[in-house]
This record gives structure tokens, C-alpha cells and sequence, in this order.
């Protein structure tokens, strides 16, 4: 039996993840099939899922970086990392809110993790989520959290003492909601966001006690809480049956969250604004104050959780283009997600068409690269240097793509498995879903080109695979540390090409290292050389590389892309 934590150390924090993230994967479609306020769109559970899932992937990222350690990674490095997971992989109101309330317990947890730490985190992380959100609404997730800090405060006691009042205090709370939210009540159901609040304070009792706490009604203060108007305390609606229109585990197709949580929304039946608009953004505190000004006053929802100069935007408004623009304003928005909304019978729905036959849903590594695979028509993830999609994200461009025939084009060796993650996850929904081992973005670019969406799918599938396959790819990086490579030993500060994946060359400088790793490549032969240029590198290199191609390979052509704001400053393919 393992050793029970008696405080919230790192590899409790990892525990903590997981055990969240598999319980709201068993409650997901019941959190979903409850989201009736303010939008009954049935996203809830899946975006709190999602929001989890990136955390806990950058929970694991920390502990991979340790494995040659003998000891476990600092407990500030693992809550911290948690944060800024949820953050960067948050989804819709709720899972939002929720990537607040971890960065607010982080914060506190970061110093220490027992029972006065929990407590004051608790309520931090409570704070800090109300003051993110434009106009707090009661009877919303921002209750929930705040009866639980409130609950826990009031424990002089151990840890595992302050984690139990933690969990009764927002179980209680929970019970409460459709009393707060009349749409709640007559729909005889809890928050939808509450409930999966509940479901992460559920596994951090699992954690501290090794038991996950009983599934119903837990005394409080002495008075268990009481379902509304017969309805259940965890949320299923009156009766134990879904909502109507909502089938029991059912998961929507909509590609984006549309604005599910209960957050300073219209009233029940009102006509809200045409746009959910959702970014990361770049920008320092006071660039973030007007921007919240300047948000307010064009939409509703507005929420805005974060720090440090990485925060994630979330607003409803009429005019999108007015939305990202302030953005632009503030700082450096990215990972733009707009959905349109439209108005039918006085509720919102998301405009669905008739699928397509085939979509190519390809991540690339930089802005140009995403430029260009939408042109021939490709749906795009980015993935942002230090910041790997999670699965869900991959689904949500799966979903995006709204076709039958799906092929996934991953680009990187280290996404096989969350790609293939995604793919089952959308098999699962009907779509036919091919992914193409694609280890980088040239040999996606090479399997993009030679994609013919009117040719059969095995077919189309076996001709993409071919030009990936048959694409040799390299790329320039800079070492951050003296290390032993398959070329030698590398100092900090030294230019490494690597091909395909190992390290071949070791040089001072850009042009040189390149020159070097193509005359490599093309010792082998080849036809076309592709050169996928970073941010800051000059195009007189390009043009250089170039010339040094054709005077050395008179056969050989060559072309260039800039790839934007990407890891390596130089991407390379010869096919």
C-alpha cells in the first residue's frame, strides 16, 4: 500500500492530477448532459476534462525531466507547472475558472503543502477566481470554491482533516445552486461547473487519505446537504434522467466550447452576443487592466485569468474582430479560437452544415507553417515552442475540420501517442480518422502536397504517407547546455543539426551548420530541398543556402517558407 502523503509534495501534486483527471473522464457525459445555464450546450464536463488533461501532461513533463535524478522534482516546480498547464490548455467559462483556482493554490503551495498552507491556498485560489470574472454570478463554480475555502478555514486539524471540510464544505455548496440559479431549479439540477469542481476536490481527498469519498450526501458543520426540489446532490437532473435533448454520456460535436459556464450571463431566454472569442495573450499587468476595461464594454463573460505576462482571455461580444484587436493592443494574442453563435427559438446553437467528405488536421510549429496549410486547406494546430497540444486539442481541430474522413498529420515524433489518443477519441464520434506518422513539419508539408481529397481514402492516406516517408528532415537548435552528443561534445552557445532526430553536426554559427547538414543530406541524393525559415532569421540566408544548393546540385530545386515564431531557427526537408 503506498505511504500516504502528509503533505502536498510533488508526487502528491502528480496524484493529484491524475486521480482528477480520471474522475471527471467517469463524469464527464453526466457533467456535460447538466449544463443548462446559460447555454444548454453540453460542454461543461469535457472542458473541464481537457483543462485537467493539460495540466497533468505538464505535471509529467516536469517529472520526465527528472527521471535521471535520484530525487523527485521540487513540489514549487510541480503545482507551479499544474498552473501553468491549466492555463495554457484551459477550455470554456468553467475550465477557466479552474485553471484560476489552481494558479491560486499554486501560488500558496509553491511555500509549503500542509494543512495552513491548504487553507490559505484554498482561499487565495477562491479570491483570485472572483476577481478574474467581469460579474461573479452566485449559484456558479465561484460558489462552490469559496464554500470550500470558507469550510476549510475553519480546521485547525491535520491535512487530511482540512482536505475532508474542503470536500463536504463545496458538496454542500453544490447542493445549494439551484436555490441561487432559477434556471438551475427548474431544470432540477446542480452547476454543472460546481459538480466538476467537487469532482477535483474528490481526488485530492483520494489523495491525502487514499479513499475517494463517498459518492452522496457527506455531514457538514452536522447538516448534510440536501438536493433541491428532489434532484440529486452530485447533479443528475430530477428523476435520474439526462436533460432533455441531451442522450446520457452523449458528447456534442462543436469544435469549441460555447461559453458554458454560468458567468455574468444574460438572463434565461435573453438574446446574447454572436462570438465567443478565446485567446492566450502576451501582455503586462497594466496592458491586461485596460484590456479588461476595453472587453467589458463590448461583451459579456469576460473572463481573464493569469500573470506573470501569460494570461488566457475569454469573452462573448457581438464584434470579434473588435475583441482580438484589443488584444493586439494589449500585447501578443495567440491560439485564437472564434465561434459563431446563432440565434434560434431565443437560445443560442452552434450552426452546424453538412460535413465534408475529407479534412487533413496537421499541426505545425509556427504561425507562417499555419499561413500556409490553411491555403491548400488544411486545419491547423499550432504548437507553440515549450507548449505540445494536449489530445483534446487535437480532437477539438479534428472536430473543427467537420468532415467524415479525417487525416492527422502530428509532425513531431513526440506527439505519436497523443495523436493517437485524439484519433480514437474521434473514432469514437463517428469521424473515419487515418494518422500519418509525421515526425516533422517538413514531411507534413511534403504529405499536405500531395493530398487529393477526391481520390479514395486508402489511397489518399498511402500517397501521404509516401511523401512523408520519402522526406529526410533536419533542423538548426541551439544548445543550452554542455552535453554529450552522437557528433561529439557540444558546449552552451553551439549550433547542432540534427538529422532526422540525432545530432550530426556541431558548428558556430547558422549559415556554416546549415551548409554542412545539407551537404549531408543531398550526399544521399534528392530532389527538392524545402527550407522553412524561423522569426528572426534574415531571408539573405535563405538566399544563400540557396545559391549553395544550386551550385553544388545543379538537379536539385528549393523552397522556402517563413514558419513565424517557432522553436528552431531552421527547419529543413529533402525529398
Amino acid at each position: 500500500m503506498p505511504q500516504l502523503p502528509d503533505d502536498l509534495d510533488a508526487v502528491a501534486v502528480r496524484t493529484w492530477c491524475s486521480l482528477a483527471l480520471e474522475a471527471l473522464g467517469r463524469e464527464r457525459a453526466e457533467i456535460d448532459a447538466i449544463n443548462v445555464y446559460p447555454i444548454a450546450d453540453g460542454d461543461t464536463g469535457t472542458n473541464l476534462y481537457l483543462t485537467v488533461e493539460s495540466a497533468a501532461a505538464a505535471v509529467e513533463a516536469v517529472f520526465a525531466a527528472h527521471e535521471t535524478g535520484a530525487t523527485a522534482p521540487a513540489t514549487a516546480d510541480a503545482v507551479r507547472a499544474m498552473a501553468h498547464g491549466a492555463l495554457i490548455g484551459a477550455r470554456g467559462n468553467s475550465g477557466t475558472i479552474l485553471a484560476q483556482l489552481l494558479r491560486g493554490m499554486a501560488g500558496v503551495l509553491a511555500d509549503g503543502g500542509d494543512a495552513a498552507h491548504l487553507r490559505r491556498a484554498l482561499t487565495r485560489a477562491a479570491d483570485a477566481a472572483r476577481r478574474a470574472v467581469a460579474h461573479p454570478v452566485e449559484g456558479t463554480v465561484l460558489t462552490v470554491a469559496a464554500a470550500a475555502a470558507e469550510a476549510a478555514a475553519g480546521e485547525e486539524a491535520d491535512l487530511r482533516t482540512v482536505v475532508h471540510a474542503a470536500y463536504d464544505g463545496a458538496l454542500a455548496a453544490l447542493a445549494k445552486t439551484p436555490e441561487q440559479l432559477a434556471v438551475l431549479g427548474r431544470a432540477g439540477v446542480v452547476d454543472a461547473g460546481g459538480r466538476g469542481l467537487v469532482a477535483v476536490l474528490g481526488a485530492l481527498v483520494e489523495t491525502v487519505t487514499g479513499q475517494a469519498p463517498v459518492r452522496g450526501p457527506r455531514t457538514v458543520h452536522g447538516k448534510p446537504p440536501t438536493p433541491v426540489d428532489g434532484g440529486s446532490v452530485l447533479g443528475l437532473p430530477v428523476g435520474g434522467t439526462p436533460v432533455e435533448g441531451f442522450p446520457a454520456g452523449g458528447v456534442p460535436e462543436a469544435d469549441v466550447p460555447v461559453g458554458e459556464g454560468p458567468l455574468d450571463c444574460p438572463e434565461d431566454g435573453a438574446t446574447g452576443p454572436a462570438f465567443e472569442v478565446i485567446y492566450l495573450l502576451e501582455a503586462g499587468d497594466e496592458q491586461v487592466a485596460r484590456l479588461r476595461t476595453r472587453l467589458d464594454a463590448l461583451g459579456d463573460s469576460l473572463v481573464v485569468v493569469g500573470g506573470d505576462g501569460l494570461w488566457h482571455v475569454h469573452v462573448h461580444v457581438d464584434d470579434a474582430g473588435a475583441a482580438v484587436e484589443a488584444g493586439v493592443e494589449a500585447g501578443r494574442p495567440y491560439r485564437i479560437r472564434i465561434t459563431h453563435f446563432a440565434t434560434e427559438s431565443g437560445h443560442d446553437l452552434r450552426v452546424q452544415a453538412e460535413p465534408t467528405q475529407r479534412a487533413v488536421v496537421v499541426v505545425v510549429p509556427g504561425d507562417g507553417l499555419a499561413g500556409l496549410c490553411t491555403e491548400a486547406g488544411a486545419t491547423t494546430v499550432i504548437a507553440r515552442p515549450g507548449e505540445p497540444p494536449a489530445s483534446g486539442e487535437l480532437v477539438d481541430a479534428i472536430r473543427r475540420a467537420h468532415a467524415r474522413e479525417v487525416v492527422l498529420l502530428p509532425n513531431d515524433a513526440a506527439l505519436r501517442h497523443t495523436a493517437a489518443a485524439a484519433a480514437e477519441q474521434a473514432r469514437t464520434e463517428g469521424v473515419r480518422v487515418a494518422l500519418v506518422p509525421t515526425r516533422a513539419a517538413v514531411q507534413g508539408i511534403a504529405a499536405l502536397a500531395v493530398h487529393e481529397p477526391d481520390r479514395g481514402f486508402d489511397e489518399d492516406v498511402v500517397a501521404m504517407t509516401a511523401a512523408a516517408g520519402a522526406t529526410r528532415y533536419a533542423e538548426l537548435a541551439v544548445a543550452e547546455r554542455q552535453s554529450w552528443t552522437m557528433a561529439g561534445i557540444c558546449q552552451a552557445g553551439d549550433i547542432l543539426g540534427l538529422i532526422d532526430g540525432d545530432v550530426a553536426v556541431i558548428g558556430a554559427d547558422v549559415p556554416a551548420t546549415a551548409r554542412t547538414v545539407l551537404d549531408r543530406m543531398l550526399a544521399a541524393g534528392g530532389e527538392l530541398v524545402t527550407l522553412v525559415l524561423g522569426e528572426d532569421v534574415p531571408d539573405s540566408l535563405a538566399d544563400a543556402l540557396e545559391e549553395h544548393v544550386r551550385e553544388g546540385h545543379l538537379a536539385v530545386d528549393t523552397v522556402v517558407y517563413r514558419g513565424g515564431h517557432q522553436r528552431a531557427p531552421l527547419l529543413i526537408g529533402v525529398e
